[in-house]
């Protein structure tokens, strides 16, 4: 009973959907959550492609809020077929644009950590964005709303063609 339950639940009918469309082989191998908005948005936000590549895999890392992505600049750099300068001129770049922010690591008897990488100011930037295109759909879902009513005829009696 409890699998019937579970099996009903939002998350499993995505991810089933997901299944049907990219097979259970990838889904398994695992999957990213990235908001369509800032796909949509990309150019307005100042974001080239090698921007959205970087800000990729560091989403695949980051399945928690409170456990911030923390991949290394080696492992992106691989990923991608760059060069470790090139993710951190990067990263710069999108930290100089209030984008994201990087927190360094530092440990006295080790030496540096793998950065932590926080999204919020990518978040507060693409809120407008996000606030505006769910105003027109639910704008245009009035509209056709409306629209559908008036196509509706009337109902109208004539008692004389009654009799």
């Amino acid at each position: 009973m409890e699998e019937v339950l579970k099996a009903k639940t939002p998350d499993v009918q995505a991810l089933k959907q997901n299944e049907k469309k990219w097979s259970p082989t990838l889904m398994k191998a695992g999957w990213s959550a990235f908001p369509n908005i800032i796909i949509e948005k990309q150019r307005a936000l100042g974001l080239d492609a090698l921007d959205m590549n970087i800000l990729l895999h560091l989403v695949q890392y980051w399945w928690l809020e409170e456990n911030v992505p923390h991949p290394s600049v080696a492992t992106i750099a691989d990923a991608i077929g760059v060069t470790t300068r090139t993710i951190q001129k990067r990263v710069s770049a999108l930290q100089a644009a209030g984008l994201i922010t990087r927190e360094e690591r530092r440990h006295a008897k080790f030496g540096s950590q793998t950065n932590l990488y926080r999204f919020d100011g990518l978040i507060k930037a693409c809120m407008p964005f996000a606030q505006e295109k769910v105003e027109a759909a639910k704008k245009k879902a009035e509209e056709n709303k409306e629209r559908v009513k008036r196509k509706k005829p009337k109902l109208v009696v004539n008692n004389d063609d009654l009799g």
